[in-house]
């Protein structure tokens, strides 16, 4: 596999070999041993997730202030502009943020680490997103910051109207959300 830091070090694209030919494809999405020796992570993912949604629907920013989570997504129908949030107050990248277009054609995935916003607009007719997660799913400590908070700056493609749920139009701003020390 080929891992490329982003403008935020911590924050990871994973492009795993791919083998293909007239008859399809063959990938390793994921590979405990050969993700620790391409990364020098040694992480234990606990819940797998899958979600499908339509043009235009934006979907974060989203973690968990207890039981945060560490998050490798992909896409494999379809594409999605995802994000990054910088969340942790003692980091030099904090408030910073960093996109990645993921779909089922480049393979790419995002390693997002715990302490860490994370958001995606899907950008196709539709898409199926993958992520495996290193701590459960906590509703009660679910936090939501504004997708589109300026304080934050986050350019989605302009192109695309966002489609939201009522939980994402009423994300807290940035100077009031909680944050990681």
């Amino acid at each position: 596999m080929k891992v490329t830091p982003t403008a935020i070090p911590d924050v990871l694209v994973i492009e795993p070999r791919v083998f293909g030919d007239e008859r399809g494809f063959f990938l390793e999405s994921f590979n405990q041993r050969a993700f620790k020796e391409a990364t020098g992570l040694d992480v234990n993912f606990v819940q797998d997730n899958h979600s499908r949604s339509t043009l235009g629907v934006l979907r974060g920013l989203h973690y968990q202030l207890l039981q945060p989570q560490g998050k490798l997504v992909r896409v494999v129908r379809g594409a999605v502009f995802d994000v990054a949030v910088d969340i942790r107050r003692s980091s030099p990248t904090f408030g910073k943020w960093v996109g990645v277009e993921l779909s089922a054609e480049n393979h790419r995935q995002l390693w997002v680490p715990a302490g860490f916003a994370h958001g995606f607009l899907v950008t196709s007719e539709s898409a199926d997103f993958l992520y495996k997660t290193t701590d459960y799913y906590a509703p009660t400590h679910e936090r939501c910051i504004l997708w589109s908070d300026p304080a934050i700056g986050i350019e989605w493609p302009s192109s695309i109207k966002p489609q939201l749920s009522a939980k994402d139009m009423a994300g807290l701003s940035f100077a009031s959300a909680e944050v990681f020390i």
